[in-house]
C-alpha cells in the first residue's frame, strides 16, 4: 500500500511539472492525421485585343481516396459501400478498387480520378449523400466514407490551334509555358497557391486557418481573332488544296504602333494536345531518322572528349525507345517552332526598298538617279567571276529608281549599293533591324547578328548580292518591322503582342504603350517609297496584289536558297493599305513551293496569299474605301448567303466561276504543270530558267555559313 501511494505521488508530480510538454506531444500526434492541403492558383487568362477569350483555366476536380478513413469502420462497413458506390456511379472496376484499399490500406491520400467536371462531383455528393440517409434510416452501421473532391485548374484553349504560334501552351498545373504568350509572360500568368491549415487546439478542436490564393493575370494580346481566322485559313489553303510548300507564313501588323494583329505559319498543332503528331508525317520510321540524328548530337554533348558517333553506331549506345523518344522531341520542336520569329532565310527582293532607303538618305541617289540595265553585271571577288543578273533576262534599260523597285531590276539596286558604299550600306541594314534582335515579346527570336556582313568583309560581289536580298539572313519580324517604318514616315516601332494586363478583377494593372525606338529614315524618303510601292502593284511586279477600292502597295521577293545548285526558292510579298494612310502591314513567305526548280520561283504564290488576307483584315478593320468595291469580295455579302447570316466557316467560302476566276478577282494559282509551260506575265517576278553556258549564278555563301546551314 505505501509503494502503490509513492507511484501515485510521483505520477501527480510528473504530470503537473511536465503537463504542457506533454500535451504538445498528445496534440502533435493528433494533428499528424490532420494534414493541410494546397489551394490551386488559377492561371491568368489570355485574349484577343476585343476580349476574345484564346486560353484560359476551367476548374476541374480530382476525386481523393482515403483508404485509412474506410478501413477505420468495424469490419467492411466502409469498404463495401464506399466500393459499390464508386463503381455504380462512376463505372470503376470493383476489383481494381478494392486492390487499392489493401495495397494503400496506412494511406490518406490517394488521387485515384483526374479531371472531374462539376456535375459529376456535385452529382457524386448528392448520391453518396442519399446513400447514407438510407443507410441511416434502415438501422445498419454501413456507409460511404473516405471519397472526397481536390480543387484543381486545367488550362484549355477554345479554339483549338488558332494563334499557337502566337499562344503557346501551359503545363498540367498550370505553373509553366512553353512557348508563345504563354511563355513570355509565364511570371505575369503565375499566381500563388493557397494553402488550408488543420490542427488541433488545447481543448483537443479541430481548428483551421485558410490562406487564400493569388490568381494569375490575365493577358489581353494585340491579335484580332478575325484577322488570325483569315491569316490561317488561307495558309491552309494554300498548303492542302494549292500548290503547297514546305512550310508557309505570314504576319499582319498595325506600322503605327508595332502591334501584331496576326501571325501564323503553316505548322500548326493543337494547343489542348500539343505532343499529338500527325502519324502519316509523323512515322515511327520517321521519328527513328530524325531520333538517330538527334541522338548523335546528344553523344557529342555528353562526351565532347570522344570521337563522334555515326548514325549507323547509334544503336550501340542507345535504345530503340530512347530513339525514338529523341526523335519525338526533334517533331515537337518542329511542329511548336514559330516559323515568324525563330527561323531565318534570305529576304530577296522585298530587301530592295532598304537598299534604296539608305542611298536616298545618304543622297548616294536621287529618285531621278538613272541606271542602264543590260540584263546583268559581271563581277570579280578576285578568285571567281560572278556574272549576276536581273530576273528579266533582256534587261531594262535605262530607269530612274521608282522604276527600278517597280519591275525588281537587281541591275539597278546594284549600282545603287555600289553608289551608297559598303559602311553605310551596313549601316543602314542594321538601322532598319537586320542582325539585330526586334525585342519583340515572344521567346526564341532568332539571333542574326552573325548573318549579315560587317562592313570590312563586305566585298563588291557580296555587296550587290546583298542589294537585292542575297547572301545575307533575316526573319520575318525583322522585315515586318522594317517595313513599317518604311511606310509610317520613317518611325521604328518595337514590335509587339501584348497590349494590357489586368489583375484578377479586371482592372488594368499595365498599358503596353507604342515604343518608337529609332528614325530609319526621313518623311520625304518615306512618301517617295511608299508611292513607288504603290506604283509597283498598279503597274509593276505586283499588280496580283491589287484589290478593287483600295489603294495597296507593296514588294514582291524572290530568293534563291542555299546550296544554289538545288535550284530551291523562297518567295514572299509584303503589301500595305491604304497608301494614303497605312493602317495595315501583311507580309507572306512562301519557303520551297511543291515544284521542280524554277518554277517554284514566281511571287504569285505569296501574293494570292497575301492578297487574300489583305482584303478581308480591310473590311473586319472597317477602313474604309476610296472607290467602289467589288462586290465579290464583300465579306457581309458572303455571310449572307449563309442561313441566318451564319457560317461554318469563319471567313466565308471562297468561289470559282465557270471562267475559272476565283471571287477575289483573280486566276487561281496555276499547278505544277501549268507552272512549268506556261510563261508569267512580265508583271510578275519570275526567275526563269538559265542555260548552263550562260553562267549566271548567285555565291553559295552567307556570313556565317555554318549557323545559316542550320537555319535552311
Amino acid at each position: 500500500m505505501l509503494a502503490l501511494i509513492a507511484l501515485i505521488v510521483v505520477i501527480y508530480q510528473l504530470v503537473r511539472n511536465n503537463s504542457e510538454e506533454y500535451n504538445k506531444i498528445v496534440l502533435s500526434q493528433r494533428q499528424a492525421s490532420y494534414s493541410s492541403r494546397t489551394i490551386p492558383f488559377r492561371r491568368g487568362d489570355i485574349m484577343d485585343r476585343n476580349g476574345t477569350v484564346l486560353a484560359t483555366s476551367q476548374k476541374v476536380y480530382n476525386l481523393i481516396i482515403d483508404p485509412r478513413v474506410i478501413h477505420s469502420g468495424d469490419g467492411d462497413r466502409y469498404v463495401e459501400p464506399t466500393v459499390k458506390a464508386l463503381s455504380e456511379y462512376f463505372g470503376y472496376d470493383e476489383s481494381e478498387i478494392r486492390a487499392l484499399l489493401s495495397e494503400k490500406a496506412d494511406k490518406s491520400y490517394v488521387k485515384y480520378a483526374k479531371d472531374l467536371s462539376y456535375d459529376e462531383k456535385s452529382g457524386f455528393e448528392e448520391y453518396m449523400k442519399q446513400q447514407n440517409s438510407a443507410y441511416l434510416k434502415s438501422g445498419v452501421k454501413s456507409r460511404i466514407r473516405g471519397i472526397w473532391f481536390e480543387d484543381e485548374y486545367k488550362r484549355t484553349y477554345p479554339y483549338g490551334s488558332l494563334a499557337c504560334n502566337v499562344i503557346g501552351f501551359a503545363n498540367a498545373d498550370g505553373s509553366n509555358g512553353t512557348g508563345g504568350v504563354e511563355q513570355y509572360y509565364n511570371d505575369t500568368l503565375v499566381g500563388v497557391n493557397g494553402r488550408e491549415y488543420g490542427y488541433m487546439d488545447s481543448d483537443t478542436k479541430l481548428q483551421s486557418v485558410l490562406k487564400q490564393p493569388t490568381d494569375g493575370e490575365t493577358i489581353v494580346t494585340t491579335i484580332n481573332t478575325n484577322i488570325q481566322l483569315a491569316l490561317e485559313k488561307y495558309l491552309n489553303e494554300w498548303q492542302t488544296q494549292d500548290v503547297g510548300s514546305k512550310v508557309a507564313a505570314a504576319i499582319v501588323m498595325d506600322p503605327n504602333t508595332g502591334e501584331v494583329l496576326a501571325m501564323g505559319s503553316t505548322n500548326q498543332y493543337d494547343l489542348n494536345n500539343p505532343r499529338a503528331l500527325d502519324e502519316s508525317e509523323y512515322t515511327d520510321s520517321r521519328l527513328m531518322e530524325l531520333g538517330r540524328k538527334e541522338a548523335v548530337g546528344v553523344y557529342k554533348r555528353e562526351h565532347p572528349d570522344d570521337p563522334p558517333i555515326t548514325e549507323e553506331e547509334v544503336g550501340k549506345y542507345y535504345s530503340q525507345d530512347e530513339i525514338l523518344s529523341y526523335g519525338k522531341q526533334v517533331a515537337w520542336n518542329q511542329i511548336w517552332r514559330n516559323v515568324v520569329v525563330s527561323d531565318t532565310y534570305e529576304p530577296g527582293s522585298t530587301a530592295k526598298s532598304i537598299t534604296l532607303a539608305g542611298a536616298l538618305e545618304e543622297r548616294a541617289i536621287t529618285p531621278n538617279t538613272e541606271f542602264n540595265c543590260e540584263g546583268y553585271i559581271e563581277l570579280s571577288d578576285g578568285v571567281h567571276t560572278w556574272r549576276i543578273r536581273c530576273h528579266n533576262h533582256d534587261g531594262d534599260g535605262i530607269i530612274d529608281a521608282q522604276t527600278g523597285l517597280m519591275r525588281s531590276c537587281n541591275v539597278y539596286l546594284m549600282n545603287t549599293a555600289f553608289a551608297l558604299g559598303g559602311e553605310k550600306f551596313v549601316k543602314y541594314q542594321h538601322l532598319f533591324g537586320f542582325g539585330e534582335k526586334t525585342g519583340i515579346d515572344l521567346p526564341a527570336e532568332a539571333d542574326t547578328s552573325k548573318l549579315v556582313y560587317a562592313p570590312e568583309k563586305l566585298g563588291r560581289t557580296t555587296l550587290a548580292t546583298n542589294s537585292f536580298g542575297q547572301n545575307y539572313n533575316v526573319t520575318m519580324i525583322q522585315m515586318a518591322a522594317a517595313y513599317c517604318s518604311i511606310i509610317n514616315g520613317g518611325s521604328y516601332y518595337k514590335p509587339h503582342v501584348v497590349k494590357q494586363i489586368l489583375n484578377s478583377n479586371g482592372t488594368v494593372v499595365e498599358n503596353i504603350k507604342p515604343e518608337v525606338t529609332r528614325i530609319t529614315c526621313s518623311k520625304s524618303t518615306s512618301d517617295f517609297l511608299r508611292e513607288a510601292l504603290y506604283q509597283t502593284v498598279e503597274a509593276g511586279t505586283g499588280t496580283k496584289a491589287k484589290i478593287q477600292g483600295y489603294r495597296v502597295g507593296g514588294k514582291t521577293g524572290t530568293a534563291e536558297k542555299i546550296p544554289r545548285s538545288a535550284k530551291n526558292y523562297l518567295v514572299s510579298f509584303v503589301g500595305f493599305a491604304p497608301v494614303e494612310d497605312p493602317q495595315l502591314l501583311v507580309y507572306v513567305i512562301v519557303d520551297t513551293p511543291n515544284l521542280e526548280g524554277e518554277a517554284q520561283a514566281t511571287a504569285s504564290f505569296a501574293i494570292n496569299i497575301e492578297r487574300k488576307i489583305m482584303n478581308d483584315a480591310l473590311q473586319f478593320m472597317n477602313i474604309a474605301p476610296s472607290s467602289e468595291t467589288d462586290p465579290a469580295n464583300d465579306l457581309n455579302a458572303k455571310f449572307a448567303k449563309n442561313q441566318e447570316g451564319i457560317s461554318n466557316d469563319p471567313m466565308g467560302e471562297q468561289t470559282t466561276t465557270a471562267s475559272g476566276e476565283t471571287e477575289e478577282g483573280d486566276t487561281e494559282s496555276q499547278s505544277a504543270e501549268e507552272v512549268t509551260e506556261t510563261k508569267p506575265p512580265v508583271t510578275d517576278e519570275y526567275i526563269d530558267p538559265a542555260d548552263e553556258e550562260d553562267g549566271f549564278e548567285l555565291p553559295d555563301e552567307v556570313p556565317d555559313e555554318e549557323e545559316v546551314s542550320d537555319n535552311n
